[in-house]
Parts: C-alpha cells; sequence; structure tokens
C-alpha cells in the first residue's frame, strides 16, 4: 500500500513539473520575442520625432514591462523546484529575477518619459530647445545604464539557475555549461557596457540563443524526471 501510494505521488509530483516546465519554457521563448519587440518599437531616437512616434514608444516600453514581469514569474515558477534540492540557490534566483524585473521596469519607465518631453519640445522656444535636448539625452542615457544593470542581474541570476541545474541534474550537461557560458558572456558584457564600451548587444546573443533553446527543450522534453525519481526514493 505504501508503495502503491508513493508512486502515485511520484507521478503526481512529475506531472506537476512537467506542467511548470512547459510554462517556463513558453516564458523563455515569449520573453525573448517580446523583448525584441520592446526594443524595436521603445527606441524613441531623436527628441524632434517623439511626438510623432508616442503610441508606438508607449506599447514598446509596456512591452518591456510585460518582459520583466515574466522574467519574475521565471523565479516565482522555479523557487519551488530548485529548492528541492537547495533552498540557498531558490531564493537566490528568485530574488535575482525579481531585482533585475524591477530594473527593467526603471528602465521602461524612462522610455516613457520621453513621449511628455517630446510634446513640450514641441510647443518650447528657442530658448527651451537645448534644455530640454539635453534633459531627453539624460533620460536616454539613463535608461541605456539602467538596463545594463538590469543584464547585470539577469546574469547573476543566470548564473545561480545554472549552479542549481548542475547539483539537480534537471537537465543534460551540455546544457549547463552552455547556459553558464552564456550567462558569463551577459554579466561581463553589461559590465563593459556600463563601463562605455560599445559591444553593439553581441554579448547577449549566447545567453539568449541558450534561452530560446532551453525554452524549446522545456515545452517538448521538460525536466529530467529521472532526478526527481532518485529525489524521490532517496
Amino acid at each position: 500500500m505504501n508503495s502503491i501510494k508513493r508512486e502515485n505521488n511520484m507521478a503526481t509530483k512529475v506531472n506537476t513539473y512537467r506542467t511548470t516546465a512547459k510554462v517556463v519554457g513558453a516564458l523563455y521563448i515569449l520573453g525573448f520575442v517580446v523583448g525584441i519587440a520592446g526594443s524595436a518599437l521603445g527606441t524613441p531616437g531623436q527628441i524632434e520625432t517623439v511626438s510623432a512616434r508616442s503610441m508606438m514608444i508607449a506599447i514598446g516600453a509596456l512591452l518591456w514591462v510585460s518582459a520583466a514581469a515574466g522574467d519574475a514569474a521565471h523565479g516565482v515558477m522555479m523557487f519551488p523546484i530548485l529548492k528541492q534540492y537547495n533552498e540557498r540557490i531558490a531564493l537566490g534566483y528568485l530574488s535575482a529575477r525579481l531585482v533585475e524585473a524591477a530594473i527593467i521596469a526603471i528602465s521602461a519607465l524612462f522610455i516613457l518619459l520621453q513621449i511628455p518631453l517630446g510634446v513640450e519640445f514641441l510647443k518650447a522656444s528657442a530658448s527651451e530647445v537645448s534644455y530640454l535636448q539635453s534633459l531627453s539625452t539624460l533620460f536616454a542615457q539613463s535608461q541605456a545604464y539602467t538596463y545594463q544593470i538590469g543584464m547585470v542581474a539577469l546574469g547573476m541570476a543566470g548564473l545561480t539557475l545554472c549552479y542549481g541545474f548542475y547539483r539537480a541534474k534537471l537537465f543534460p550537461q551540455f546544457f549547463v555549461i552552455w547556459g553558464f557560458l552564456g550567462y558569463v558572456s551577459f554579466l561581463g558584457g553589461s559590465m563593459l557596457e556600463i563601463l562605455g564600451f560599445n559591444l553593439q548587444l553581441l554579448h547577449t546573443l549566447p545567453g539568449g540563443l541558450w534561452e530560446m533553446s532551453i525554452g524549446v527543450w522545456l515545452i517538448i522534453k521538460g525536466f529530467n524526471s529521472a532526478a526527481f525519481v532518485s529525489e524521490s526514493v532517496e
């Protein structure tokens, strides 16, 4: 009887984690797509053109906020799974994701602030034009800095997650190594961007491709169920 009950509990756990894997995988893919769309639409450009493109810029900023909410959801969804193996890793990943989401939301706010600034620019007198242009540049630079700080938080979160994957053996080691390398690139590249080096987002490619690949893997394959079985037996 105890054996049957244990098997039923194990089956329930595997099914629950399978559902979680699909949701997390979908969040990875949606986050990647929404982030690209947000970057394309939410780039204010010159202040002279902001007012004419205000709707697109606002949509882009909202897409960034949606992507940030998805990042926070990652931490929440992965917490109970990582906690099974190491509570500190689970808390670290959740905390880093929440910090990242908050910083990216602030970055989106700097984008939205360009819209009323663009409206004021069209009504400005000749003496106010230079001031508004400087303020627009300040907001743009602040947005760039907050975004890169958010990417530093993402790099730290990703490294924590990959360490958790390594400890729990939830994925093939190839994915774990690729993830480590991708997030080291995220972390180091974003720090260099803050220091003034323009990497043209090349440092985001390994981690971005990893997130897309792991998203597809999670939807199709899910987590390594053998890890749950061994954990249950122990």
